[in-house]
């Protein structure tokens, strides 16, 4: 059937701000969709309250309302527009529930708007436990024993039917909110209680707990025809138990013996007719007894979800992009395969490597919290790593995570005591992929291991293998190392720092020995069909072996690393920098490369940059990426702080920096220095010291008088930051950072108690400097930049305040040599203006500044850095019309028993915008009203 021809404009449905449990995969599936749509000649309306997605960006649709997802958003845009059709699967849960909210209200009925991409019926069947478990039944799928309860007494009855142990599964949440396993009485009464209050129907499901089985999802797609293929299966390294976005998973799956999958994909397209004929894709999970293969249904997703995303970057198979088509008509075999340019997109993937993806958690933000995984996700983003093998594409992934480890291993960080260990893979954690290498290590017996963590075999002797051969390395030398025995360490992922680590020399040499005897990295490509088609796609990873698949071109071509996992403190705004990097530096003329390893984000979508190596934004892999294209630079302030850290390694190499160099950039960080340059300018700035031990920091806290705000340097997010008020509170902390970092330089500086917090965001050429925007903070200093609420521009600074800010941002710009973006914070006291940091890079607030005044920021900033314009060259036309809020948002849900006081480290998931004409708005005084409730130290 071909494009439905009535549709010619849809709304689409963003997912908000980010939260735990829905991040921004949905940002990806919702650009991918929109451009999707906009193809085929189809106006796309978009509304998103979150202004640091590329979601939310001009070049994405044609007309984008940064608004609350409510219903009354959705009646004020089908009053503007006459829009034919709502998709309403690109946005995650949030999305889904306001579609159903305004299908109930009879919004859609009464603008005469049709639901594209699903089945509101089939959303009810998944979404009510005790719906989806008869459908089930009728179907002949077997799921657990289990019945739902709306009521305390009766959730008590059930469980005394069933018998302990259960699992509580609350209706309609996200992230597995409110769910939990339940061994006895006493547990099970307070869980039932919370599971209740979490259902925003107040209905939960119990039923057997099948904890310790296989899992596995498979991800598929549908047309208008019935015609359904399987994108690609994913194994759950982790047994049921451990949500599975918490889990580490596999693609394609590894365990799973062919007339097992056989059963499972029969079973999953019984489920997917059976729930309801929308064209679309789909998630199906599925628990597998590793006794005798008996199958059970978890749960059916009738959207796109956060495996999608995984699915789509796993296989290049876009499953946004064709979910969109299938939405408006198209079927498949009657639309094409991006990846290849030649096949139909109606040809299951088929892959020749292995995926692996492993979580990134943030439990060092949530002090107190349980730091269990369990059926409720408490991850905050994840990284995917690409090998030829599953211990390649292991090692690729540990390297990805940026938790100061240079793989699995081999690295002198193992536990070594056998208590701590036997707890950890009994009781998973975020570190238990570690700790089952430590076992190993340890000479815990493979049968004890695998009994506490039931992981299939198979996983553990991979990881035990890993342990053989690093006993056999460390026999040697750098200078008498086999070469088939370095060869094999580099196939299966390992470091040139974990071998230097292994045979006691230096990473450098490791580097050498191993180009001397011609053992290199190679480019494949991600080509959706095993290389039985030719792929036109530039989406590449790296193998050692002998054929290389990426071709290098005389084109000027330039490099942007990208920003890694999300993690709190830098999350997708500086994805939104990296994307307009590449589109400007490609209005330039130049080839773009993007390196990063985030199967969430919109820059690695292979068809954003010219060409993208999924690689970990680690140096060994960026070096060798550098040294096969040979660019003119490498772009590193809009990858926030990951991408800023290699800076340095760049500079040693000679690799050149484009925009800010990296002495500036250091300069920066290095409180002394820049405190000598805030003095030649007579800028302002609190008294502060630096102390490398507790002793010091005591005696130069007598200098400098309490209270004190204490930080480590060159973190991100406020990362062990902390307000102190005494000397006994100052040596603990000072202790416990450098636990945490030794050697590092701990910087002490006075607080400035009630004052008010302010930044700009400004864009400098070495010349001329532009002032993009300058915010006001509600809360008083001492919550983090990133935790408070902030006013664009600023609602009650005098002229003598914001002058004093606008010079000291342009002096400060032109005495670091700010080539692109600047952030600078201060704060502001009895009138005078203070400097508190300055970071000559692209900030968490430039997307937001961007959106509020409908200006192309980073683009201009990213032409001044190729040295292709000037300041003076723009015309800037913001857009003022009254003010922009930014509004925090936090994940506290998922750690209940945590201190939600907010302080100098950052504790927020994402933000959301919201536009007010005036100061009387009530939404601005309630705010306003409540600036001091949460600060503490």
């Amino acid at each position: 059937m071909p494009r439905d021809r009535s549709i010619r404009s849809v709304l689409i449905i963003g997912s908000g701000p980010i939260v735990i449990g829905q991040a921004c995969e949905f940002d990806y599936s919702g650009s991918q969709a929109s451009r999707s749509l906009r193809e085929e000649g189809i106006e796309v309306i978009l509304i998103n309250s979150n202004p640091a997605t590329i979601m939310t960006d001009k070049v994405t649709a044609d007309h984008i309302y940064l608004k609350p997802l409510t219903k009354q958003s959705i009646k004020e845009i089908l009053q503007k527009h006459n829009v034919d059709a709502v998709l309403p699967t690109m946005g995650g849960q949030t999305a889904l529930n306001l579609a159903i909210d305004c299908q109930k209200a009879g919004i859609w009925e009464h603008f005469g708007v049709k639901i594209i991409g699903v089945d509101i019926d089939a959303i009810e069947t998944t979404e009510d436990r005790e719906k989806f478990r008869l459908k089930m039944n009728e179907l002949g799928v077997h799921v657990c024993k289990g019945e739902t309860a709306t009521s305390f007494l009766q959730g008590k009855e059930i469980a005394q039917e069933i018998g302990f142990p259960l699992v509580i599964r609350p209706s309609y949440t996200l992230g597995g909110s409110g769910g939990g396993f339940v061994n006895t009485p006493e547990e099970f009464e307070k869980a039932l209680t919370h599971g209740l209050h979490t259902s925003p129907i107040h209905e939960v499901l119990i039923e057997q707990s099948i904890l310790g089985w296989k899992e596995y999802e498979l991800e598929l797609l549908r047309d208008n025809n019935g015609n359904i293929i399987i994108i690609c299966s994913i194994e759950n390294f982790d047994p049921m138990g451990v949500h599975t976005g918490d889990s580490i998973t596999v693609a394609p799956a590894m365990t799973l013996p062919d007339t097992v999958y056989q059963e499972m994909r029969d079973l999953a397209i019984k489920m997917m007719n059976g729930i309801g004929m929308f064209a679309g894709g789909c998630n199906v999970q599925f628990a597998v007894n590793p006794e005798n293969d008996d199958i059970v249904g978890i749960e059916i997703n009738p959207r796109v979800s956060r495996s999608s995303a995984l699915a789509s970057k796993a296989t290049g198979y876009p499953i946004a992009k064709i979910a969109a088509k299938l939405a408006i008509g198209y079927n498949l075999d009657e639309l094409k395969n991006a990846i290849t340019g030649t096949t139909s997109a109606y040809f299951e993937p088929a892959l020749d490597y292995v995926i692996v993806k492993i979580p990134r958690w943030n439990f060092d933000k949530f002090q107190g919290s349980n730091k269990k995984l369990g059926l409720q996700m408490k991850s905050v983003g994840e990284v995917m790593g690409i090998g030829r093998n599953f211990q390649e594409a292991l090692q690729k992934a540990c390297q990805s995570l940026e938790i100061k480890r240079n793989g699995l291993g081999a690295d002198g960080k193992e536990i070594t005591k056998q208590e701590e260990i036997l707890e950890s893979l009994e009781h998973p954690s975020w570190n238990r992929l570690f700790h089952i290498y430590d076992a190993f290590k340890l000479g815990i017996p493979f049968k004890t291991v695998q009994n506490l963590t039931k992981i299939d075999k198979w996983f553990l002797i991979q990881i035990e293998e890993l342990i053989v051969l690093e006993n056999e390395i460390s026999k040697y030398t750098i200078d008498n190392i086999p070469v088939a025995l370095l060869r094999s360490a580099k196939e299966k992922g390992y470091a040139d720092r974990q071998l230097g680590h292994l045979m006691k020399c230096w990473e450098s040499e490791v580097h050498n020995k191993r180009k001397e005897l011609g053992i290199n990295r190679v480019y494949k490509l991600v080509d959706t069909c095993a290389a039985e088609f030719e792929a036109q796609t530039p989406y590449y990873y790296s193998a050692f072996g002998q054929e290389n698949e990426s071709p290098v071109s005389d084109k000027k071509k330039i490099v942007v690393l990208g920003s890694g996992p999300n993690r709190i403190g830098q999350g997708i705004e500086f994805d939104y920098s990296c994307v307009h990097g590449i589109l400007a530096a490609k209005e330039c003329g130049y080839e773009t490369i993007m390196i990063n390893c985030n199967p969430e984000t919109v820059s690695t979508d292979f068809d954003v940059a010219d060409k993208l190596y999924f690689e970990p934004v680690f140096w060994e892999h960026i070096y060798d990426i550098i040294q096969h294209e040979k660019p003119e630079g490498v772009i590193v302030q809009l990858g926030g702080q990951t991408a800023l850290k290699l800076a340095e390694k760049l500079e040693k190499y000679g690799i050149k920096i484009l925009g800010t160099n990296f002495d500036s950039l250091d300069l920066a960080e290095d409180r002394g220095s820049f405190s000598n340059i805030l003095k030649e300018n007579n800028i302002p700035y609190p008294q502060f010291g630096v102390a490398e031990d507790a002793e010091t920091a005591i005696e130069l806290s007598k200098e400098i008088g309490f209270p004190l705000l204490v930080r480590p340097s060159y973190v991100l997010g406020g990362q062990s930051m902390k307000i102190v008020i005494n000397e006994k509170e100052l040596e603990s902390h000072i202790i416990d950072i450098l636990k945490k970092i030794p050697g590092n330089k701990v910087l002490l500086d006075h607080f400035l108690d009630g004052a008010i917090e302010a930044e700009a965001d400004a864009i400098c050429d070495g010349e001329d400097v532009h002032i993009i925007g300058i915010m006001q903070h509600i809360e008083p200093a001492g919550i983090h930049s990133g935790d408070s609420y902030a006013v664009l521009p600023p609602y009650n600074l005098g002229d003598f305040v914001i002058r004093q800010i606008e010079s000291y941002t342009k002096k400060i710009a032109l005495a670091l040599n700010t080539v692109g973006l600047i952030n600078i914070q201060f704060a502001i006291k009895d009138d005078k203006v203070y400097i508190i940091e300055a970071n000559p890079r692209a900030s968490r607030t430039v997307p937001f500044i961007c959106k509020a005044y409908d200006e192309p920021y980073v683009n201009y900033a990213v032409k001044v850095m190729l040295g292709e314009k000037k300041v003076k060259d723009f015309n800037f036309n913001p857009k003022k019309h009254g003010y922009a809020i930014k509004e925090p948002v936090f994940s506290f849900n998922k750690f209940p028993n945590v201190n939600k006081e907010l302080g100098p480290e950052m504790k927020s998931t994402g933000e959301a915008i919201y536009f007010i004409d005036d100061l009387m708005d009530d939404y601005f005084l309630k705010i306003y009203s409540e600036r001091n409730l949460y600060l503490s130290k």
